[in-house]
């Protein structure tokens, strides 16, 4: 191009023409020229289908946050491979709703249209709140910030967003730790607020989607006591909401429960974070009338980063991983879907969290994604296959 710019420019300007419009004529070539059909930058498969031997096997994924559909594509068609039946995805109510009434579907389509497409169920977390549904007189406040005054407003897109993909994303989790102050807009989490907004989606989403399955947001595991600042024990909250009468306006619970340091088969106890303090969570249900409900861990793992003081070795991480499908699938009856975080990052965080991710941002498969994929192909024997050999 510059090359061409510098012909015409000793071609036209020692004739004395003004050599400017030239250039107005090759900008418009060019912008007419890119107004040609682009092709499709991820055509669709032939339709796929999942083949594993453990259905409960499910991983979270980032894939509103992707610029370029193809990452999309590859990133649902590595879930497949791996064996795992379902995706848990976030759909910003901000990015679905940017006006009031005025309705943005081009970034969840194209994440719903990939998932339908290898034959992926789809687990829909919703949250985020747009800043016309947010404002308040004289209060600034954050993306989490949902007023009670927006909380029909935030009904009514759930509502459209069960009816637009009925069949497609048939769960719904409304909001995302609650029972942290930072996920309830930095106010005071306050158990009785949520289950208000809870009884405001039920019925209008289930007359939107008769086969929608609306799940109560998980909780943060904390041991953070009544009166922080910061948030509330996840078991106090839960028993919180349902003394708050939340229980008719929920259909199933989405819990996180994440290993840290300690094995999937520690023991349970109030005053430790583990993978079995999902049971925990259970009693309580248990202990309020409600057990025929089933529990979706949509978030949970084992990370191994060398710098982070809850983080275990590679090794463990992989065989903590594997293991906790199995406690699950032989002690759990109550459990649906158990879903690690996370697949894959659009980039690194250059911190702890990318070693959750099962798949780097360069589609660089880990070990941990073979195990899994090991596991749900019911050849949990090969495992040790790609594990290093041990130093002689």
């Amino acid at each position: 191009m510059v090359e061409t710019i510098q012909w015409l420019r000793s071609a036209f300007y020692p004739t004395g023409r003004n050599f400017s419009w030239i250039l107005r004529i090759c900008a418009v070539y060019l912008c007419l020229s890119s107004l040609s059909a682009v092709p499709a930058r991820a055509p669709l498969e032939t339709q796929q289908t999942v083949e594993t031997l453990k259905p409960m096997v499910c991983v979270h994924t980032r894939l509103i946050d992707e610029v370029y559909e193809w990452k999309i594509q590859r990133s649902l068609q590595l879930v497949r491979e791996m064996g795992a039946t379902t995706i848990v995805e976030f759909f910003p109510w901000a990015y679905g709703e940017p006006a009031r009434g005025q309705y943005s579907w081009a970034s969840f389509d194209r994440i719903v249209r990939h998932a339908k497409n290898q034959g992926l169920q789809i687990i829909a977390r919703m949250g985020l709140v747009p800043e016309w549904a947010r404002q308040e007189d004289d209060v600034q406040t954050t993306l989490n910030y949902l007023p009670e005054k927006s909380f029909q407003d935030f009904s009514n897109f759930v509502a459209a967003f069960a009816q637009r993909y009925a069949g497609t994303v048939d769960h719904i989790i409304i909001w995302n730790e609650p029972n942290l102050s930072f996920e309830w807009g930095y106010r005071p989490v306050e158990a009785a607020g949520y289950a208000k907004l809870l009884e405001a989606v039920y019925v209008p989403a289930h007359t939107a989607n008769p086969n929608i399955v609306i799940l109560a947001a998980p909780l943060a595991p904390t041991l953070e006591p009544e009166g922080s600042p910061n948030g509330l024990n996840d078991i106090l909250y839960l028993k919180n909401l349902y003394e708050a009468g939340a229980a008719p306006y929920f259909d199933a619970l989405a819990m996180h429960t994440y290993g840290f340091t300690e094995a999937p088969e520690a023991i349970p106890s109030a005053t430790d974070l583990n993978f079995r303090r999902a049971e925990l969570l259970h009693q309580v249900m248990l202990e309020h009338d409600d057990p025929q409900k089933p529990v979706y861990i949509t978030e949970s793992g084992w990370n191994d980063n060398p710098r982070w003081t809850k983080a275990v070795r590679p090794s463990q991480r992989v065989a903590y991983t594997v293991n906790a499908f199995q406690w699950a699938e032989n002690n759990w009856p109550w459990l649906d879907k158990l879903c690690l975080w996370v697949l894959r990052y659009p980039a690194n965080t250059r911190s702890y969290p990318d070693n959750f991710a099962l798949i780097t941002p360069d589609f660089e498969l880990t070990p941990i994604y073979y195990a899994v994929q090991a596991y749900a192909r019911g050849k949990e024997e090969s495992s040790q296959l790609w594990l290093p050999a041990p130093v002689q």
